[in-house]
């Protein structure tokens, strides 16, 4: 199969559209935040993350040797290296982010030059040098796993690019929900706003509960069971599907009081031969998604065995498709109490 390197490189595309690396001004980082190294350097110091992409790349040289690999949004091209690193005949990274330009001489310095091709610019502009490629692996996931994610990018890609029968890295995600007891903090966080200085600061408190918080959650403060809200197949799945609307039940597994829901992420690279996953929950290793809490206007009295049935709605926010609208509605199932509805912006 040949390969178009005209069309490819840093070099030959926006060359002359953003500022040298050096050269960059806050103007400049605000409009291209993944520009700045700061952001990967946390995110390759996350050892759950990048060392599960690359048990699951170089560990499956059967996967990789010989194939054609597209690596979507490849930052500072460490997937990349790990897909040349397990024998693939050809790997193209794109990204639209200034820190490609970092990343071809990353590629030039580890030896991948003849191996890896990077490409500058939006996936659904550009000019790939191959039209059709075996493996897609990306790295998407954003907080709540969909905030500010690529997940519809890679799906344009699979659409476009995909071969019959080849595979997606990771392919497969779920995200759970849970209710946690979380007084102190919430007390921090929101109820702060009730007197600021013996002032009235109410108003901003209604703000501030509709902004998920996105924080570590320490595991004994899960007051129930958690449940799968959503499950994703990264192969079939279709951009609507990102938008959903899920019910949950979660059962109390001690008396207490529910002050908050949280939610995380589990990903799994189903293809590999000794299945890859992680998991980004109150019960895992630390990685940087963290977990997200959406605080409650009022507590929940709960005992052991009772069920909070509930639905939770998420949305692209239609202004800027990059941030959430999550709706959540509960109650206790058999009290008295109404069911309570609020409304949620991750952005």
């Amino acid at each position: 199969m040949d390969i178009d390197t005209e069309a490819a490189g840093p070099s030959t595309q926006n060359q002359n559209e953003n500022a040298d690396f050096l050269d960059m001004t806050s103007r400049d980082y605000y409009a291209d935040s993944y520009a700045h190294f700061g952001i990967h350097e946390e995110m390759l110091k996350d050892t759950v993350r990048t060392g599960s992409y690359r048990s699951a790349i170089v560990n499956n040289p059967h996967l990789f040797k010989g194939k054609t690999v597209l690596d979507v949004g490849c930052g500072t091209g460490i997937l990349s290296m790990f897909a040349a690193k397990a024998g693939a005949k050809h790997v193209t990274g794109i990204d639209m982010s200034n820190i490609i330009d970092q990343a071809q001489k990353i590629i030039e310095a580890n030896g991948f030059k003849d191996t890896i091709t990077l490409v500058k610019g939006k996936l659904e502009e550009a000019t790939l040098p191959l039209q059709e490629y075996d493996i897609i692996i990306s790295e998407w996931m954003g907080y709540f796993l969909l905030y500010e994610s690529m997940l519809d990018t890679v799906l344009l890609a699979r659409d476009k690019y995909l071969a019959k029968d080849g595979h997606i890295f990771p392919d497969t995600a779920m995200i759970y929900v849970a209710a946690i007891e979380d007084q102190e903090y919430k007390d921090e966080k929101i109820n702060f706003w009730d007197s600021v200085y013996g002032f009235d600061y109410s108003c901003i408190k209604d703000i501030a509960l509709r902004e998920p918080l996105v924080d570590t959650v320490d595991l004994k403060a899960v007051v129930t069971d958690p449940f799968m809200l959503k499950k994703i197949d990264i192969l079939t799945a279709k951009k609507e599907d990102l938008t959903f609307d899920a019910q949950f039940s979660l059962t109390a597994t001690r008396d207490d009081y529910v002050h908050a829901f949280l939610a995380w992420f589990d990903i799994v690279f189903d293809c590999t031969h000794k299945k890859v996953k992680f998991s980004t929950g109150p019960h895992a290793q630390y990685t940087h998604w963290k977990q997200t809490v959406f605080y409650t206007p009022s507590a929940l009295t709960v005992s052991e065995g009772d069920k909070i049935v509930g639905n939770l709605s998420c949305a692209p926010n239609k202004r800027n498709n990059r941030d959430l609208d999550i709706e959540i509605s509960y109650k206790v199932e058999g009290s008295e109490e109404e069911e309570v509805k609020f409304q949620y912006k991750m952005s």
